[in-house]
């Protein structure tokens, strides 16, 4: 489930986008580059995530696999290319 898209279906954050960074038992690490950088991710269950299963960043996936260096700004980008391709195809 890792390298792809979720969006929060509860909490204060409902409705953000987020890439899931890590997996770990009934628990993801969410990022969005914003306010939750890839130093300190969001822990949240997997219930309350709708994961988002197309349209992932294949260069950023792979450095997650890879368990490479990720910037917030990669974040931030596949995340703002993923809300406009959302936009384009409305």
């Amino acid at each position: 489930m890792t390298e792809m898209f979720a969006i929060s279906k509860a909490g204060h954050d409902k409705g953000q986008m987020y890439v899931i960074l890590k997996e770990e038992g009934e628990y993801l690490y969410l990022v969005d580059g914003k306010t939750r950088g890839v130093d300190n991710p969001k822990k949240k269950k997997k219930k309350h995530v709708q994961p988002v299963k197309t349209g992932a960043d294949e260069k950023l996936a792979e450095k997650i696999k890879d368990m490479r260096t990720i910037y917030n700004e990669e974040i931030r980008f596949a995340i703002k290319s993923r809300t406009n391709k959302e936009v384009d195809n409305v």
